[in-house]
């Protein structure tokens, strides 16, 4: 498609030129016979009629070359909306089976979620719950039992390789992060090689769900299948805090290059490029490296679709502390699938956000936080530090992975305050991240 629309301007613009051209070569006609005194007064009055009318022309010709280009755009979306909605039966996407993995491990307030699961849950046939455990907990299994035996739509199956993980002194502190990764390997094999799954969404035994979660899954799954750019679709922001988002937009999506987790979906394809290289542990900071995820993005909400409330666990409640417990869960049920979400593909998205953003008046942090307005604006970062020091002001999270900052897409991150869509947005022209930033 994007060869079609590149052909047609090609040869729109080349048309346009032959016009051009041609309708300026009557003018360039050689001055009849004058008296000597008026030859001079003569050309100087053709050259400046010929100049306006050049003028007039060449203004006629960009606003017609810019109509095409609109024309185009236009036509070059319709085609992609279209795209999105034929042919989606081959790839399962209007009656999709999408199976909810849950990793559980010995803490009995699995129940919590499970609760909320199967509250939200609109249909047992398109999400059966299947839960994976490790740790061989008893009483955590036994609150699992109590849902397992009174539905056949939720299963569960244990972790078969418990052993001690032996390490280096160093890093006896992480054995929790290798047994999580140890884990997941072998709970996402399940769902895809022993069950035969095409895709499923990924929680863990300490989250609650929104009353859309199931169908923010449902309306963005066809993304997943559509645009080769986006590899997997979460349901978490970690930039969630009421104070930096707008309440007022639930249906609002956007594209990230960070890996946020917390509820997410993956495509059995994609685990199939990810599992023969899975890391030994810390494997959500892995997925944040764009070397492992082919530089893809994924889908993230502006108002969070879980939260998390599980204090107790291998970071020891710290994060929860600082964080967690501050993160906003939407209450408001959006009907995703029959939204238009085709703004979120990479064609469209890419040139609108930075169109925009980079059209946009200049701010600091300061004065974003001292100042009143509904008009959105761009704070400009240049490096790790200021891009640190204006994040805090603003209420944002500051660490970076792999040189990436948590939400941020093509180096921009976008937040809400008092009012006012703000754009945290480097100030040279970015091409990539730098892992050194962190």
């Amino acid at each position: 498609m994007r060869k079609n629309v590149r052909r047609l301007t090609i040869i729109t613009v080349a048309l346009v030129t032959i016009w051009f051209l041609v309708s300026h070569l009557s003018l360039l006609d050689v001055p009849t016979s004058a008296p000597p005194q008026h030859k001079v007064v003569d050309l100087e009055d053709r050259l400046v009629k010929l100049q306006v009318k050049m003028d007039q022309q060449l203004s006629d010709s960009n606003n017609l070359l810019a109509k095409v280009k609109q024309h185009l755009k236009k036509n070059a979306h319709r085609e992609v909306k279209e795209m999105m909605e034929n042919d989606i039966d081959i790839e399962g996407a209007s009656n999709p089976i999408l199976p909810v993995l849950v990793i559980a491990c010995d803490r009995i307030t699995v129940k919590r979620c499970l609760d909320s699961l199967v509250k939200f849950r609109p249909s047992k046939e398109t999400f059966p719950i299947i839960i994976s455990q490790d740790c061989g907990h008893n009483a955590t299994y036994q609150v699992i039992k109590s849902f397992t035996e009174v539905d056949p739509t939720i299963t569960v199956v244990q972790q078969p390789d418990r052993s001690e993980i032996q390490l280096p002194r160093a890093k006896v502190k992480f054995r929790g992060y290798y047994k999580i990764a140890r884990h997941y390997r072998f709970a996402l094999n399940h769902v895809f090689n022993t069950l035969g799954h095409k895709a499923v969404i990924i929680v863990e035994d300490d989250l609650d769900i929104s009353p859309d979660f199931f169908e923010y899954f449902l309306g963005t799954y066809p993304l997943l299948l559509k645009d080769p750019s986006i590899w997997c679709v979460s349901a978490w922001n970690d930039n969630g805090k009421r104070e930096v988002i707008d309440m007022s937009r639930p249906e609002l999506l956007h594209r990230t290059d960070f890996f946020p987790g917390l509820g997410w979906i993956l495509r059995k394809d994609t685990w199939a490029q990810l599992e023969p290289k899975w890391p030994e542990a810390f494997f959500d900071d892995w997925l944040r490296d764009p070397k492992n995820t082919d530089g893809r993005a994924c889908i993230r909400p502006e108002i969070s679709r879980t939260y998390s409330f599980g204090k107790v666990g291998v970071s020891k409640g710290l994060f929860f502390d600082m964080h967690l417990r501050y993160m906003h869960l939407n209450t408001e049920f959006v009907e995703f699938t029959k939204l238009n979400l085709t703004y979120l593909l990479k064609d469209v998205y890419d040139e609108t956000l930075m169109s925009s953003v980079y059209g946009l008046s200049e701010m600091t942090a300061e004065e974003v936080i001292s100042s009143a307005g509904l008009e959105p604006v761009r704070v400009p970062y240049s490096n790790a530090k200021t891009y640190q020091k204006a994040a805090k002001k603003l209420g944002l999270m500051e660490d970076f992975r792999s040189g990436i900052p948590r939400t941020a897409y093509m180096g921009i991150v976008t937040c809400f305050i008092r009012g006012r869509r703000v754009y945290l947005a480097p100030d040279y022209p970015w091409t990539k991240y730098d892992p050194a930033w962190g």
